[in-house]
Formats: structure tokens, C-alpha cells, sequence
């Protein structure tokens, strides 16, 4: 049998997990080799998660997350009114399975974009397929896409995502474009996908800044009646460092 054979009919399958498996394998002692069965499942084992892994990466590359945050650096305690509990109840993402959405609010330094790029990071790891925008960063995209004539594009991009996270939500001023934009994404996601924003505006506030009564309302029917608020406190966490 010609191992070199089979490792590149591998390579040519795109079946690296297994290649990876198999390789080491063959630089085992005879009595330490697996019987056929072991084999098999060592090789479709490997397989399974090397493609997870790959998927994950590859989620985690096209979100454009902010920061590379993980869930286990997340600063708990009553004080900041966060605690492990709340981290707990989030880390599952069973939120974005009940497409609920998260408000965070809180001061500038307190952690809001943190929180909202470790989860992102999470969904992306449970193989929720993750999209990131800071709010500046949303509106150029919004008015690019109208010029350019790609907007349904980018609305049909966004709606084969799981999860939405909009950053710094209330920092910069809303045109009659972006406002009608975000109450279309709103509408479109409510029931089917969850959306994550983060504001150093307390959610009562949020109404004004949109600055036009029927679309805010519009908005935030949508955004906040299946939505579970965070409210940051304490100070900046900026101080810490």
C-alpha cells in the first residue's frame, strides 16, 4: 500500500482533517494502531471538526467583529450590574435561536462593544453566520449601496445572517435614507434573525434621536419588544488599562 498515494487522494478530496489524522497514524508503533473500526471514527471525527474549525474562521472573518473579545474576559459583578449569571444566560446564543435581540447601553469605556464583538464571537463559533457594523460605518454603507445601485444586494446580504450587531447606535445624525434603511433591516429581521446594538444612549432616548415620530416607532416596535436590555455601569474600563 502506498501511503503517499493516499494521503494525496486526500488532499485532492479536500479531506484535510482525515489527511491530518492519518499522517499521524502512520508514525505509530504496529501494537498502538487502532482496529478498523477505531479508525474510522478517528478519521471521520477528525474530519467533522476540522470543517467546523474551518467554518468558524471563516464566520469570524466575513463579521468584521471590532475587537478579537472572548466571553471569558468579560469584567462581572453586581456593581456593574452584569453579572456571571447574565454572561451564563448568553453564552448559548439560544437568543439568536429565539431571534431575540440584545440592547446595551451604557457610558463610553464600560465594555458595550466588548460584550457585543465576544458575542458575536461566540455565535460564529455555535455557527451563527455574524455581521458587524459601527453605526458611521452602517450609514456609509447604506448611502454607497443606494448610489451605487447594490442596496437590494446588500439588504439579501444581510438576511442571510443570524446575527446583526450595530455599534455606537445614536452617535452620529439620521437621514430620511438611513432611517427608512434600519426600518426595513428592522422589519426584516423581526422573528427570523436577532440584532445586537450597542448605545451610549439610554433605549428611552433612542425614539428622539431617530427624529421622526412614525418610522422611530416603527423601529422600536421591532427592535425592543422581544429584546433583553444590558445596562453597563461603573466606570470606564479604558481607567483599568
Amino acid at each position: 500500500m502506498n501511503t503517499q498515494i493516499t494521503l494525496d487522494n486526500l488532499a485532492k478530496l479536500k479531506l484535510s482533517g482525515m489527511a491530518k489524522v492519518y499522517q499521524g497514524i502512520l508514525s505509530m508503533p504496529i501494537q498502538d494502531l487502532p482496529s478498523l473500526d477505531q479508525l474510522m471514527a478517528n478519521l471521520t471525527e477528525a474530519e467533522i471538526q476540522e470543517r467546523a474549525n474551518k467554518k468558524t474562521q471563516m464566520f469570524l472573518r466575513i463579521s468584521k467583529l471590532r475587537y478579537n473579545a472572548i466571553l471569558e474576559n468579560i469584567f462581572c459583578n453586581a456593581h456593574r450590574n452584569f453579572t456571571k449569571e447574565n454572561l451564563l444566560a448568553l453564552a448559548g446564543c439560544s437568543f439568536i435561536e429565539r431571534a431575540e435581540n440584545i440592547l446595551i447601553t451604557g457610558a463610553t469605556g464600560c465594555g458595550k462593544s466588548y460584550l457585543a464583538c465576544a458575542l458575536g464571537r461566540q455565535a460564529c463559533m455555535f455557527g451563527y453566520k455574524t455581521v458587524y457594523f459601527g453605526m458611521a460605518r452602517l450609514i456609509e454603507k447604506i448611502s454607497q449601496s443606494k448610489l451605487e445601485g447594490t442596496y437590494v444586494k446588500f439588504i439579501n446580504y444581510l438576511d442571510r445572517t443570524n446575527l446583526i450587531i450595530i455599534d455606537d447606535f445614536g452617535l452620529h445624525p439620521l437621514d430620511t435614507v438611513t432611517r427608512l434603511a434600519l426600518l426595513q433591516i428592522m422589519e426584516d429581521s423581526y422573528g427570523k434573525r436577532s440584532i445586537i446594538v450597542t448605545s451610549q444612549l439610554p433605549v428611552a432616548n433612542w425614539h428622539q434621536y431617530i427624529d421622526d415620530p412614525t418610522i422611530a416607532d416603527a423601529i422600536m416596535d421591532r427592535l425592543s419588544v422581544n429584546a433583553s436590555r444590558i445596562e453597563l455601569k461603573g466606570d470606564s474600563l479604558r481607567k483599568k488599562i
